[in-house]
């Protein structure tokens, strides 16, 4: 068995046999030459063989042992029919003619089920010519016996005899099929004993391939790593086969091979590896250090001189400079120098564009790199002879750009030949990404402030508009009507001036004092409960008139620029409370489900909001809370009747209680700052 499975695996790795398998090779058809038996296609075949084995006998087993059971069947069928012949006689000496028919039906029956077998369970005759030629016997002798059974007379019974020979001819054909059934109960034993003899030579042949084809090469692979672990790097596998282990063993020996050849320089690789590590690290190091360069500086001066002082060393220049440019890129401005003599620096302080070879950076260009030719003469002063007699021999420039905007350049001076690396000039690309960064970071930062600085005054104005200036204009006109008064020496008139004045002088000292007192209220990140305490208690301070807070509901907390308008409308209804509503007590009820609401009630005097004119003050402040409601999509409602007092109800709208601190509907007034309320 050994030699023919060893001659299969040569057959079967034909591509890479020794040479005394020619004659296998020249045996093999073209197609089997040019098919590659993979481990996958080895293995499948032995299984495929072994199961197609295995199938066959079972499947044969399995009809064996369908036969046996109908045949078994069949016997049990025919015993019935001696029982039912000498039943059948009985009951044709008796006088029951329905009983006799059904007799007789059954043994026509059984004899049918006999002959064409049954489908619903397994009831077949082993036909052969011995069991054929006895059931056409007794067909023959059931022909002769049941017509005499239904036509003799009622009490006349068929001969005993008769029977009796049905009856035998019956147990010959039984016997028959007995005699059958031990043949096929013999070859049913031979079919177990072969499947036995089939599993136990089917695990040893699977035993042995799977030796052959896997575990003889894995220890092959096995003792060459060991071998190039012991440090053997001339180690090799012998390739016997072109499936997936065949090409594992070609990889190891090319490994093996790979691994003597860089054994072999292996303090030169170590080299170069060690100063491509330095030089990564030198990289790293230095994007660290600008990193937190630019993250600390605060203004521009200290960028540009960090900046510069860092990329020199970085660059291993002889010298560095940062320009400026402009918007239009055709000026530069010099924000630092750091190795560089005075008279350039000096000469150079604002450079414009294509003068030398500074200044003519683009954005997204890269790293250029300039070789300075000899002087022309020794008078000349074009900038490139005066870099020349300083001693410079190389400059790159490197580009300043953000979103391909230039917003400046890097020179650096070499007083040697200087060529980049591409690790350096990435290196260098990166750093001017991070300065450019940098500088936007800065000039948003400086925008924000002015922003902020232009909000607050915005803010001051419009409060200062919508009180003092309003009150100032009142008592303007009051001061013309004095004048008036005066020239025609009417004392009474006069004296109602004089009370106007006084009037509008104490209403603008108290709108002064309310303005202070708002602009240091403060709104709360998470809750505008302490920040609407604190203007409630300024308020009563301020009037002497005692305020009812209540809270109801635990809603989602408020944006703090919702919170800022929500304070200003607060803030203005208390206001005209305090001038115009001569209330004794003051009641601000806060709902936060299911949504924000905010009341403020007083005891006061009422207005009749149809008729109030225009320009009165009270219509202007109105005006102001449903100006300051609308800007965070929120709605003023205010119920006001003469002698009843006045309630203003602030709604929001639903979208601030789903989501906790959500923004405002409406774009955020740029003249309020989100913080000052």
């Amino acid at each position: 068995m050994q030699p023919a499975i060893l001659k299969l695996d040569r057959l079967l790795n034909v591509d890479n046999a020794p040479a005394e398998d020619d004659n296998a090779r020249k045996l093999l058809a073209p197609e089997v030459m040019n098919f590659r038996w993979t481990l996958t296609a080895k293995i499948a075949l032995f299984s495929g063989v072994f199961l197609l084995l295995s199938l066959l006998s079972v499947g044969a087993t399995l009809w064996i042992s369908w036969n046996l059971e109908g045949g078994a069947a069949a016997v049990n069928v025919a015993g019935q029919l001696r029982m039912l012949s000498y039943k059948t006689a009985l009951t044709a000496a008796s006088h029951d003619p329905a009983q006799l028919g059904v007799e007789l039906q059954r043994i026509q029956r059984n004899l049918d089920l006999l002959r064409n077998g049954s489908p619903s369970r397994p009831l077949r005759v082993p036909w052969d010519g011995t069991i054929r030629e006895r059931f056409d016997v007794v067909q023959q002798q059931w022909q002769s016996l049941q017509p005499r059974w239904q036509q003799a007379p009622l009490g006349t019974a068929v001969p005993r005899q008769e029977v009796d020979r049905f009856v035998a001819l019956i147990d010959a054909f039984v016997s028959a099929i007995e005699h059958r059934l031990d043949f096929w109960t013999t070859v049913l034993h031979g079919f177990q004993m072969g499947l036995a003899a089939l599993v136990v030579i089917g695990a040893l042949l699977m035993f042995y391939a799977a030796y052959l084809f896997v575990l003889d090469p894995v220890g092959r692979l096995s003792r060459g790593v060991q071998a190039l672990g012991r440090g053997d790097y001339s180690a090799r596998v012998d390739i016997t086969s072109s499936d997936e282990l065949g090409e594992l063993a070609v990889g190891f020996n090319r490994m093996a091979g790979q691994l003597q050849s860089v054994h072999q320089d292996l303090e030169a690789r170590v080299q170069q590896k060690t100063a491509a590590l330095q030089t990564e690290q030198h990289r790293l190091a230095a994007l660290y250090r600008i990193s937190a360069l630019v993250s600390t500086a605060q203004n521009l001066e200290e960028l540009a001189k960090g900046f510069t002082a860092a990329i020199q060393e970085i660059a291993a220049a002889d010298a560095a400079m940062l320009r400026w440019a402009d918007e239009t890129a055709q000026r530069y401005a010099l924000l630092a120098a750091q190795g560089m003599p005075a008279e350039i620096t000096e000469a150079e302080r604002c450079l414009l564009a294509g003068n030398c070879h500074c200044g003519l950076a683009q954005a997204g260009a890269g790293p250029q790199v300039v070789r300075f030719g000899p002087p022309m003469s020794e008078a000349s002063t074009t900038p490139d002879d005066v870099c020349v007699r300083e001693g410079f021999a190389t400059l790159v420039s490197v580009p300043v750009s953000v979103q391909q905007r230039l917003l400046g350049e890097i020179d650096l001076f070499y007083r040697r030949e200087h060529t980049l690396a591409p690790e350096q000039r990435t290196l260098l690309e990166t750093l001017a990404g991070h300065l450019a960064t940098a500088m936007e970071s800065l000039r948003s930062a400086a925008l924000e402030r002015e922003a902020a600085v232009a909000r607050e005054r915005a803010l001051l104005a419009r409060e200062l508009h919508d009180s003092i200036a309003q009150a100032l204009a009142f008592m303007k006109i009051q001061l013309q009507l004095l004048r008036s008064a005066m020239k025609s020496n009417n004392a009474q008139r006069i004296e109602a001036s004089v009370d106007e004045l006084d009037a509008g002088v104490r209403e603008s000292l108290a709108d002064v004092r309310e303005l202070l007192l708002h602009f240091r209220t403060r709104t709360q990140d998470q809750d505008i409960e302490p920040a609407l305490r604190s203007t409630l208690q300024k308020f009563e301070l301020q009037s002497g008139v005692p305020v009812e807070l209540t809270f109801n509901g635990h809603g989602q907390p408020l944006d703090p620029d919702v919170q800022v308008q929500v304070l200003h409308v607060v803030q203005e209804a208390l206001s005209n409370v305090r001038k115009h509503a001569h209330a004794k007590t003051v009641r601000v009820e806060v709902s936060s489900l299911p949504r924000w609401r905010f009341e403020v009630a007083d005891d006061g005097v009422g207005a009749d909001l149809q008729n109030m004119p225009a320009d009165a003050q009270a219509h202007v402040g109105l005006h102001i809370m449903r100006e300051r409601a609308s800007q965070i999509g929120a709605t003023v409602n205010i119920d006001s009747h003469p002698g009843r007092g006045t309630r203003v109800v602030l709604e929001l709208p639903d979208s601030f209680s789903d989501g906790g601190a959500v923004r405002s509907l409406a774009a955020p007034n740029p003249a309020e700052p989100a913080h000052a309320a």
